[in-house]
Protein backbone atom coordinates (compact mmCIF):
# COMPACT_ATOMS: atom_id res chain seq x y z
CA UNK A 1 0.00 0.00 0.00
CA UNK A 2 1.52 3.41 -1.60
CA UNK A 3 1.49 6.21 1.40
CA UNK A 4 2.37 9.71 1.84
CA UNK A 5 2.11 11.59 4.69
CA UNK A 6 1.87 14.67 3.12
CA UNK A 7 -1.15 15.00 1.04
CA UNK A 8 -4.35 16.15 1.77
CA UNK A 9 -7.06 13.68 1.97
CA UNK A 10 -10.48 14.59 0.08
CA UNK A 11 -12.62 12.50 3.44
CA UNK A 12 -10.75 14.13 5.70
CA UNK A 13 -11.95 17.67 4.08
CA UNK A 14 -15.39 16.44 4.12
CA UNK A 15 -15.36 15.17 8.14
CA UNK A 16 -14.04 18.47 8.89
CA UNK A 17 -17.03 20.13 6.77
CA UNK A 18 -19.64 17.61 8.18
CA UNK A 19 -18.26 18.50 11.99
CA UNK A 20 -18.36 21.96 11.69
CA UNK A 21 -21.98 22.07 10.11
CA UNK A 22 -22.75 19.67 13.16
CA UNK A 23 -21.46 21.85 15.66
CA UNK A 24 -23.30 24.59 14.28
CA UNK A 25 -26.55 23.28 14.10
CA UNK A 26 -26.49 20.80 17.01
CA UNK A 27 -25.24 23.23 19.67
CA UNK A 28 -28.29 25.33 19.52
CA UNK A 29 -30.53 22.70 18.99
CA UNK A 30 -28.97 20.58 22.26
CA UNK A 31 -29.17 24.06 24.46
CA UNK A 32 -32.83 24.48 23.32
CA UNK A 33 -33.87 21.12 23.70
CA UNK A 34 -32.17 21.05 27.35
CA UNK A 35 -34.38 24.19 28.05
CA UNK A 36 -37.26 23.10 26.65
CA UNK A 37 -37.25 19.96 28.17
CA UNK A 38 -36.40 21.54 32.01
CA UNK A 39 -39.19 24.20 31.61
CA UNK A 40 -41.44 21.16 30.63
CA UNK A 41 -40.63 18.86 33.69
CA UNK A 42 -41.67 22.42 35.48
CA UNK A 43 -44.64 22.87 33.67
CA UNK A 44 -45.60 19.68 34.05
CA UNK A 45 -44.91 19.30 38.07
CA UNK A 46 -46.68 22.52 38.35
CA UNK A 47 -49.81 21.05 36.43
CA UNK A 48 -49.48 17.51 39.02
CA UNK A 49 -49.56 20.51 42.11
CA UNK A 50 -52.89 22.02 41.11
CA UNK A 51 -54.21 18.73 40.80
CA UNK A 52 -52.87 16.87 44.10
CA UNK A 53 -54.48 20.30 46.04
CA UNK A 54 -57.54 19.99 44.07
CA UNK A 55 -58.18 16.71 44.67
CA UNK A 56 -58.08 17.85 48.44
CA UNK A 57 -60.36 20.52 48.06
CA UNK A 58 -63.83 18.69 48.53
CA UNK A 59 -62.07 16.44 51.32
CA UNK A 60 -61.75 19.20 53.40
CA UNK A 61 -64.98 21.21 52.52
CA UNK A 62 -67.28 18.59 52.91
CA UNK A 63 -65.70 15.07 53.92
CA UNK A 64 -64.58 16.51 57.28
CA UNK A 65 -67.38 18.50 58.22
CA UNK A 66 -70.03 15.66 57.28
CA UNK A 67 -68.25 12.97 59.14
CA UNK A 68 -67.66 15.88 62.62
CA UNK A 69 -71.33 15.97 61.96
CA UNK A 70 -71.77 12.31 61.89
CA UNK A 71 -70.33 11.86 65.33
CA UNK A 72 -71.74 14.96 66.71
CA UNK A 73 -75.21 13.72 65.52
CA UNK A 74 -74.54 9.96 67.21
CA UNK A 75 -74.50 8.02 63.78
CA UNK A 76 -70.89 7.14 63.30
CA UNK A 77 -68.38 6.85 66.29
CA UNK A 78 -65.57 9.33 65.69
CA UNK A 79 -63.03 6.73 66.28
CA UNK A 80 -64.46 4.61 63.93
CA UNK A 81 -64.89 7.17 61.03
CA UNK A 82 -61.19 7.64 59.93
CA UNK A 83 -60.94 11.41 60.52
CA UNK A 84 -58.09 11.14 61.94
CA UNK A 85 -56.58 9.41 58.97
CA UNK A 86 -57.79 11.63 56.75
CA UNK A 87 -56.61 15.02 58.88
CA UNK A 88 -53.03 13.37 58.59
CA UNK A 89 -53.11 12.39 55.12
CA UNK A 90 -54.42 15.91 54.01
CA UNK A 91 -51.31 17.47 56.42
CA UNK A 92 -48.82 15.67 54.42
CA UNK A 93 -50.09 16.07 51.60
CA UNK A 94 -49.89 20.01 51.99
CA UNK A 95 -46.25 19.41 53.31
CA UNK A 96 -45.27 17.14 49.89
CA UNK A 97 -46.75 19.99 47.81
CA UNK A 98 -45.30 23.20 49.76
CA UNK A 99 -41.97 21.36 49.88
CA UNK A 100 -41.77 20.77 45.61
CA UNK A 101 -43.28 24.34 45.07
CA UNK A 102 -41.46 27.29 43.99
CA UNK A 103 -41.20 29.81 47.00
CA UNK A 104 -43.28 32.46 45.78
CA UNK A 105 -46.52 29.89 45.88
CA UNK A 106 -45.16 28.38 48.79
CA UNK A 107 -47.00 30.70 51.10
CA UNK A 108 -50.23 29.97 50.56
CA UNK A 109 -49.65 26.32 51.45
CA UNK A 110 -48.26 27.15 54.88
CA UNK A 111 -50.78 29.33 55.50
CA UNK A 112 -53.41 26.55 55.00
CA UNK A 113 -51.21 23.95 56.82
CA UNK A 114 -51.49 26.58 60.01
CA UNK A 115 -54.96 26.41 59.63
CA UNK A 116 -55.50 22.44 59.48
CA UNK A 117 -53.80 22.82 62.70
CA UNK A 118 -56.66 24.83 63.61
CA UNK A 119 -59.04 22.35 62.34
CA UNK A 120 -57.56 19.55 64.00
CA UNK A 121 -57.46 21.36 67.77
CA UNK A 122 -61.39 22.16 66.65
CA UNK A 123 -61.96 17.96 65.80
CA UNK A 124 -59.78 17.31 68.95
CA UNK A 125 -62.28 19.60 70.91
CA UNK A 126 -65.77 17.67 69.83
CA UNK A 127 -63.89 14.38 70.81
CA UNK A 128 -63.03 15.33 74.10
CA UNK A 129 -67.00 17.07 74.78
CA UNK A 130 -68.55 14.09 73.44
CA UNK A 131 -66.47 11.98 76.01
CA UNK A 132 -67.48 14.07 78.59
CA UNK A 133 -71.24 14.28 77.86
CA UNK A 134 -71.44 18.01 76.87
CA UNK A 135 -74.65 18.73 75.45
CA UNK A 136 -74.94 18.80 71.44
CA UNK A 137 -75.83 22.07 71.48
CA UNK A 138 -72.00 22.98 72.16
CA UNK A 139 -70.69 20.72 69.60
CA UNK A 140 -72.71 22.21 67.02
CA UNK A 141 -71.23 25.32 67.40
CA UNK A 142 -67.97 24.05 67.58
CA UNK A 143 -68.98 22.00 63.94
CA UNK A 144 -70.31 25.86 62.87
CA UNK A 145 -66.26 26.94 63.48
CA UNK A 146 -64.78 23.78 61.53
CA UNK A 147 -66.86 24.25 58.58
CA UNK A 148 -65.61 28.16 58.63
CA UNK A 149 -62.16 26.82 59.02
CA UNK A 150 -62.65 24.08 56.17
CA UNK A 151 -63.64 27.56 53.85
CA UNK A 152 -61.08 29.56 54.70
CA UNK A 153 -58.29 26.52 53.63
CA UNK A 154 -60.35 26.02 50.57
CA UNK A 155 -59.80 29.46 49.97
CA UNK A 156 -56.13 29.22 50.94
CA UNK A 157 -55.61 26.32 48.46
CA UNK A 158 -57.27 28.33 46.06
CA UNK A 159 -55.36 31.05 45.91
CA UNK A 160 -52.17 28.80 45.51
CA UNK A 161 -53.69 27.50 42.37
CA UNK A 162 -54.11 30.97 41.26
CA UNK A 163 -50.29 31.36 41.49
CA UNK A 164 -49.21 28.00 40.44
CA UNK A 165 -51.65 29.21 37.13
CA UNK A 166 -49.99 31.87 36.93
CA UNK A 167 -46.30 30.11 37.09
CA UNK A 168 -47.60 27.61 34.90
CA UNK A 169 -48.81 30.16 32.02
CA UNK A 170 -45.29 32.15 32.33
CA UNK A 171 -43.54 28.49 31.77
CA UNK A 172 -45.67 28.05 28.46
CA UNK A 173 -44.63 31.10 27.18
CA UNK A 174 -41.13 30.99 28.10
CA UNK A 175 -41.26 27.12 25.84
CA UNK A 176 -42.65 29.18 23.16
CA UNK A 177 -40.26 32.28 23.51
CA UNK A 178 -37.06 29.38 23.57
CA UNK A 179 -38.96 27.85 20.15
CA UNK A 180 -38.95 30.97 18.12
CA UNK A 181 -35.72 31.76 19.33
CA UNK A 182 -33.96 28.41 18.39
CA UNK A 183 -36.07 28.21 15.31
CA UNK A 184 -34.80 31.75 14.32
CA UNK A 185 -31.07 30.74 15.21
CA UNK A 186 -31.44 27.52 13.12
CA UNK A 187 -32.72 29.20 10.24
CA UNK A 188 -29.77 30.91 10.25
CA UNK A 189 -27.21 29.09 10.85
CA UNK A 190 -28.98 26.55 8.44
CA UNK A 191 -28.50 29.56 5.63
CA UNK A 192 -24.74 30.28 6.67
CA UNK A 193 -24.08 26.13 6.38
CA UNK A 194 -25.99 26.06 3.14
CA UNK A 195 -23.65 28.81 1.61
CA UNK A 196 -20.10 27.41 3.09
CA UNK A 197 -20.83 24.20 1.62
CA UNK A 198 -21.40 25.06 -1.53
CA UNK A 199 -18.00 27.09 -0.75
CA UNK A 200 -16.44 23.88 -0.13
CA UNK A 201 -17.94 22.02 -2.55
CA UNK A 202 -16.36 24.09 -5.18
CA UNK A 203 -12.88 24.41 -3.45
CA UNK A 204 -13.07 20.76 -3.74
CA UNK A 205 -14.01 20.13 -6.88
CA UNK A 206 -11.30 21.69 -7.84
CA UNK A 207 -9.23 20.39 -5.49
CA UNK A 208 -9.57 16.96 -7.08
CA UNK A 209 -10.71 18.03 -10.76
CA UNK A 210 -7.12 17.97 -12.52
CA UNK A 211 -5.64 14.81 -10.69
CA UNK A 212 -9.44 13.10 -12.28
CA UNK A 213 -8.90 14.36 -15.53
CA UNK A 214 -5.25 13.10 -15.70
CA UNK A 215 -6.70 9.94 -14.45
CA UNK A 216 -9.33 9.35 -17.25
CA UNK A 217 -6.65 10.49 -20.05
CA UNK A 218 -4.25 7.92 -18.86
CA UNK A 219 -6.50 5.22 -18.02
CA UNK A 220 -7.75 5.51 -21.54
CA UNK A 221 -4.21 5.47 -23.08
CA UNK A 222 -3.81 2.18 -21.44
CA UNK A 223 -7.43 0.95 -22.64
CA UNK A 224 -6.47 1.52 -26.24
CA UNK A 225 -3.14 -0.63 -25.77
CA UNK A 226 -0.38 2.60 -24.62
CA UNK A 227 1.26 1.25 -21.90
CA UNK A 228 3.76 3.55 -21.72
CA UNK A 229 1.02 6.05 -19.94
CA UNK A 230 1.94 6.79 -16.65
CA UNK A 231 0.33 9.98 -13.75
CA UNK A 232 2.20 12.22 -12.49
CA UNK A 233 1.65 12.07 -8.36
CA UNK A 234 -0.86 14.23 -6.90
CA UNK A 235 -1.23 15.67 -3.65
CA UNK A 236 -4.78 14.44 -3.49
CA UNK A 237 -4.92 11.92 -0.52
CA UNK A 238 -7.08 8.99 -1.64
CA UNK A 239 -6.06 9.97 -5.41
CA UNK A 240 -2.65 9.84 -4.61
CA UNK A 241 -2.78 6.32 -3.57
CA UNK A 242 -4.80 5.41 -7.13
CA UNK A 243 -2.46 7.22 -8.93
CA UNK A 244 0.18 5.09 -7.62
CA UNK A 245 -1.85 1.90 -7.97
CA UNK A 246 -2.68 2.52 -11.70
CA UNK A 247 0.82 3.15 -12.66
CA UNK A 248 1.95 -0.24 -10.83
CA UNK A 249 -1.32 -1.45 -12.82
CA UNK A 250 0.61 -0.18 -16.10
CA UNK A 251 3.46 -1.88 -15.28
CA UNK A 252 1.88 -5.34 -14.60
CA UNK A 253 -0.10 -4.92 -17.91
CA UNK A 254 3.14 -4.26 -20.04
CA UNK A 255 4.79 -7.46 -17.65
CA UNK A 256 1.86 -9.49 -18.28
CA UNK A 257 1.78 -8.57 -21.89
CA UNK A 258 5.10 -9.99 -22.56
CA UNK A 259 4.75 -12.92 -20.30
CA UNK A 260 1.13 -13.50 -21.51
CA UNK A 261 3.36 -13.69 -25.32
CA UNK A 262 5.88 -16.07 -23.88
CA UNK A 263 3.01 -18.24 -22.35
CA UNK A 264 1.74 -18.31 -25.52
CA UNK A 265 5.17 -19.93 -26.98
CA UNK A 266 5.25 -21.89 -24.06
CA UNK A 267 1.80 -23.79 -24.57
CA UNK A 268 2.84 -24.09 -28.02
CA UNK A 269 5.68 -26.20 -27.23
CA UNK A 270 3.68 -27.94 -24.89
CA UNK A 271 1.49 -28.83 -27.50
CA UNK A 272 4.01 -30.02 -29.48
CA UNK A 273 5.47 -31.73 -26.48
CA UNK A 274 1.97 -33.81 -26.19
CA UNK A 275 2.10 -34.69 -29.99
CA UNK A 276 6.03 -36.35 -29.27
CA UNK A 277 4.87 -38.09 -26.09
CA UNK A 278 1.71 -39.50 -28.19
CA UNK A 279 3.95 -41.40 -30.20
CA UNK A 280 6.55 -42.75 -27.45
CA UNK A 281 8.90 -44.97 -29.16
CA UNK A 282 9.64 -47.20 -26.52
CA UNK A 283 6.10 -48.02 -25.30
CA UNK A 284 5.21 -48.80 -28.76
CA UNK A 285 8.44 -50.94 -29.45
CA UNK A 286 7.76 -52.98 -25.84
CA UNK A 287 3.84 -53.43 -27.21
CA UNK A 288 4.71 -54.50 -30.32
CA UNK A 289 7.75 -56.90 -28.64
CA UNK A 290 5.06 -58.21 -26.55
CA UNK A 291 3.05 -59.05 -29.45
CA UNK A 292 5.53 -61.29 -31.05
CA UNK A 293 6.31 -63.18 -28.25
CA UNK A 294 2.50 -63.81 -27.59
CA UNK A 295 2.59 -64.52 -31.27
CA UNK A 296 5.36 -67.18 -31.05
CA UNK A 297 3.64 -68.03 -27.85
CA UNK A 298 0.47 -69.66 -30.13
CA UNK A 299 -1.31 -66.81 -27.65
CA UNK A 300 -4.11 -65.99 -30.39
CA UNK A 301 -6.36 -64.24 -28.07
CA UNK A 302 -3.64 -62.58 -26.12
CA UNK A 303 -1.98 -61.20 -29.49
CA UNK A 304 -5.61 -60.00 -30.84
CA UNK A 305 -6.63 -58.45 -27.42
CA UNK A 306 -2.97 -56.59 -27.80
CA UNK A 307 -3.27 -55.58 -31.10
CA UNK A 308 -6.86 -53.95 -30.29
CA UNK A 309 -6.18 -52.47 -27.49
CA UNK A 310 -2.55 -50.66 -29.16
CA UNK A 311 -4.80 -49.84 -31.92
CA UNK A 312 -7.41 -48.32 -29.73
CA UNK A 313 -4.36 -46.20 -27.86
CA UNK A 314 -3.35 -44.61 -30.92
CA UNK A 315 -6.27 -43.27 -32.08
CA UNK A 316 -7.43 -41.77 -28.92
CA UNK A 317 -4.04 -40.80 -28.78
CA UNK A 318 -4.09 -38.89 -32.42
CA UNK A 319 -8.07 -37.56 -32.18
CA UNK A 320 -7.42 -36.18 -35.83
CA UNK A 321 -5.42 -33.58 -34.38
CA UNK A 322 -8.54 -32.72 -32.05
CA UNK A 323 -7.95 -30.97 -28.52
CA UNK A 324 -10.85 -32.47 -26.51
CA UNK A 325 -12.44 -35.85 -26.32
CA UNK A 326 -15.26 -37.19 -24.44
CA UNK A 327 -14.55 -38.45 -21.27
CA UNK A 328 -15.86 -41.69 -22.17
CA UNK A 329 -12.89 -41.67 -24.85
CA UNK A 330 -10.17 -41.08 -22.40
CA UNK A 331 -11.58 -43.99 -20.11
CA UNK A 332 -11.35 -45.98 -23.30
CA UNK A 333 -7.63 -44.63 -23.45
CA UNK A 334 -6.53 -45.34 -20.36
CA UNK A 335 -7.95 -48.45 -20.04
CA UNK A 336 -6.31 -49.39 -23.62
CA UNK A 337 -3.18 -47.94 -21.79
CA UNK A 338 -3.40 -50.05 -18.55
CA UNK A 339 -3.73 -53.18 -20.65
CA UNK A 340 -1.19 -53.21 -22.48
CA UNK A 341 1.17 -52.74 -19.41
CA UNK A 342 -1.07 -54.94 -17.60
CA UNK A 343 0.67 -57.46 -20.51
CA UNK A 344 4.12 -56.75 -19.64
CA UNK A 345 4.02 -56.30 -15.87
CA UNK A 346 1.72 -59.02 -15.00
CA UNK A 347 3.12 -59.69 -12.09
CA UNK A 348 3.07 -56.58 -10.37
CA UNK A 349 0.46 -54.72 -12.03
CA UNK A 350 -2.77 -54.31 -10.92
CA UNK A 351 -5.37 -51.46 -11.60
CA UNK A 352 -9.04 -50.21 -11.35
CA UNK A 353 -10.91 -47.73 -13.38
CA UNK A 354 -14.09 -46.22 -11.34
CA UNK A 355 -15.54 -43.43 -13.60
CA UNK A 356 -18.75 -44.04 -14.15
CA UNK A 357 -20.94 -44.18 -17.73
CA UNK A 358 -23.25 -41.42 -16.30
CA UNK A 359 -20.34 -38.21 -16.74
CA UNK A 360 -19.02 -39.88 -20.23
CA UNK A 361 -20.87 -37.37 -22.42
CA UNK A 362 -18.62 -34.51 -21.18
CA UNK A 363 -15.39 -33.40 -22.47
CA UNK A 364 -12.42 -33.40 -20.96
CA UNK A 365 -8.66 -32.40 -22.51
CA UNK A 366 -6.79 -35.36 -24.14
CA UNK A 367 -4.15 -36.55 -22.60
CA UNK A 368 -5.05 -35.59 -18.84
CA UNK A 369 -4.98 -38.72 -17.10
CA UNK A 370 -2.91 -41.23 -19.27
CA UNK A 371 0.02 -39.08 -18.20
CA UNK A 372 -0.69 -39.55 -14.33
CA UNK A 373 -1.56 -43.08 -14.90
CA UNK A 374 1.65 -43.55 -16.60
CA UNK A 375 3.86 -41.85 -13.76
CA UNK A 376 2.29 -44.05 -11.51
CA UNK A 377 3.30 -47.03 -12.91
CA UNK A 378 6.73 -45.71 -14.14
CA UNK A 379 7.39 -43.96 -11.03
CA UNK A 380 5.33 -45.71 -8.21
CA UNK A 381 4.44 -49.47 -8.80
CA UNK A 382 7.39 -50.50 -10.92
CA UNK A 383 9.85 -49.68 -7.87
CA UNK A 384 8.12 -51.14 -5.10
CA UNK A 385 8.70 -54.73 -4.40
CA UNK A 386 6.09 -57.00 -4.78
CA UNK A 387 3.85 -54.17 -6.76
CA UNK A 388 0.65 -52.42 -6.19
CA UNK A 389 -2.85 -50.91 -7.53
CA UNK A 390 -3.10 -48.09 -9.84
CA UNK A 391 -6.73 -46.99 -9.19
CA UNK A 392 -8.39 -44.22 -11.71
CA UNK A 393 -11.62 -42.42 -10.58
CA UNK A 394 -14.07 -39.81 -11.70
CA UNK A 395 -17.18 -38.08 -10.45
CA UNK A 396 -19.00 -35.04 -10.77
CA UNK A 397 -19.28 -32.41 -8.14
CA UNK A 398 -21.93 -29.59 -8.78
CA UNK A 399 -20.77 -27.94 -11.91
CA UNK A 400 -17.21 -29.61 -11.86
CA UNK A 401 -15.28 -32.64 -12.56
CA UNK A 402 -13.00 -34.07 -10.15
CA UNK A 403 -10.30 -37.22 -11.09
CA UNK A 404 -7.90 -38.72 -9.01
CA UNK A 405 -5.06 -41.47 -10.06
CA UNK A 406 -3.67 -43.14 -6.76
CA UNK A 407 -1.04 -45.88 -6.49
CA UNK A 408 -0.18 -48.14 -3.59
CA UNK A 409 3.67 -47.87 -4.73
CA UNK A 410 6.81 -46.28 -3.17
CA UNK A 411 5.26 -42.57 -3.19
CA UNK A 412 7.63 -39.71 -2.63
CA UNK A 413 9.46 -38.27 0.40
CA UNK A 414 8.74 -34.14 1.37
CA UNK A 415 12.06 -33.13 0.03
CA UNK A 416 11.16 -34.50 -3.57
CA UNK A 417 7.48 -33.99 -3.47
CA UNK A 418 8.67 -30.03 -2.40
CA UNK A 419 10.60 -29.65 -4.82
CA UNK A 420 7.80 -31.05 -7.53
CA UNK A 421 5.10 -28.68 -6.16
CA UNK A 422 7.84 -25.86 -6.86
CA UNK A 423 8.31 -26.54 -10.69
CA UNK A 424 4.77 -26.88 -10.56
CA UNK A 425 3.99 -23.66 -9.08
CA UNK A 426 6.54 -21.80 -11.69
CA UNK A 427 4.36 -22.91 -14.70
CA UNK A 428 7.32 -23.62 -17.49
CA UNK A 429 7.06 -26.76 -19.31
CA UNK A 430 9.69 -29.13 -18.60
CA UNK A 431 10.88 -31.99 -20.16
CA UNK A 432 10.79 -35.66 -18.27
CA UNK A 433 12.71 -38.15 -17.49
CA UNK A 434 12.56 -41.90 -17.61
CA UNK A 435 10.06 -43.44 -19.78
CA UNK A 436 9.23 -40.27 -21.55
CA UNK A 437 5.24 -39.78 -21.11
CA UNK A 438 3.83 -36.04 -20.55
CA UNK A 439 4.93 -35.58 -17.15
CA UNK A 440 3.38 -34.04 -13.96
CA UNK A 441 4.42 -30.63 -14.58
CA UNK A 442 3.33 -30.19 -18.32
CA UNK A 443 -0.17 -31.51 -17.14
CA UNK A 444 -0.72 -28.99 -14.53
CA UNK A 445 0.67 -26.21 -16.83
CA UNK A 446 -1.94 -27.32 -19.62
CA UNK A 447 -5.11 -27.71 -16.68
CA UNK A 448 -4.24 -24.18 -16.07
CA UNK A 449 -3.88 -22.56 -19.32
CA UNK A 450 -6.87 -24.37 -20.93
CA UNK A 451 -9.26 -24.40 -18.29
CA UNK A 452 -8.30 -20.75 -17.54
CA UNK A 453 -8.32 -22.01 -13.07
CA UNK A 454 -5.40 -20.83 -10.83
CA UNK A 455 -4.66 -24.81 -9.61
CA UNK A 456 -4.29 -27.60 -11.73
CA UNK A 457 -2.59 -31.05 -10.37
CA UNK A 458 -3.09 -31.51 -6.07
CA UNK A 459 -1.18 -34.21 -5.41
CA UNK A 460 -0.30 -36.05 -1.64
CA UNK A 461 2.29 -38.56 -1.53
CA UNK A 462 3.63 -40.70 1.64
CA UNK A 463 4.85 -44.13 2.41
CA UNK A 464 1.54 -45.80 1.30
CA UNK A 465 1.59 -44.36 -2.20
CA UNK A 466 0.82 -41.06 -4.16
CA UNK A 467 -2.61 -39.76 -5.10
CA UNK A 468 -2.47 -37.11 -7.82
CA UNK A 469 -6.28 -35.47 -8.47
CA UNK A 470 -7.88 -32.48 -9.86
CA UNK A 471 -10.73 -30.48 -10.62
CA UNK A 472 -12.03 -28.70 -13.82
CA UNK A 473 -15.50 -27.79 -14.78
CA UNK A 474 -17.93 -29.92 -16.90
CA UNK A 475 -17.75 -28.96 -20.84
CA UNK A 476 -20.11 -30.37 -23.36
CA UNK A 477 -19.76 -30.51 -26.78
CA UNK A 478 -21.81 -27.24 -26.90
CA UNK A 479 -19.27 -25.58 -24.71
CA UNK A 480 -16.60 -26.25 -27.06
CA UNK A 481 -18.03 -26.22 -30.36
CA UNK A 482 -17.08 -22.43 -31.60
CA UNK A 483 -13.67 -22.10 -30.41
CA UNK A 484 -12.41 -24.99 -29.26
CA UNK A 485 -11.22 -28.78 -31.37
CA UNK A 486 -13.43 -31.67 -30.33
CA UNK A 487 -12.89 -35.43 -31.11
CA UNK A 488 -16.33 -36.51 -32.61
Amino acid sequence: MLENTSSRSIVGRINSMIWKIIFLLGIPVVISLVLILYVSHEYSAAIERMGTIADLKPVIQEQIPETVWSAVSGREALEDSGLDEVLQDVDRTIDRVSGGTTPDNRLSLIVAGRTMDTLTQYVDRIRENIGSGVPVVENEKILAEIRDVATLVVSMLNDYITEEIRTASAMSRLIGRIVLLAAAVELFLLVFAMIQSRRFARSTSRFVRGPIEQLEQVTAKLAKGDMSARLPITQVGELWNLTGQVNIMADNLDDMMRQRKLDERNLRKAELRTLQAQINPHFLYNTLDAIVWKAEAGDEEEVISLTRALSDFFRISLSSGADWISISQEKKHIAGYLSIQRTRYRDILSYEIDIPDEIGQYYILKLLLQPLVENALYHGIKYRRGGGVIRVTGRKEGEDLVFAVSDTGRGMDAETLANLRKHMAEQQPVHTSGTGGFGLVNVNLRIRLYYNVPEGLSIDSGPEGTTVSFRVPCKTVEDLEHDESVSG
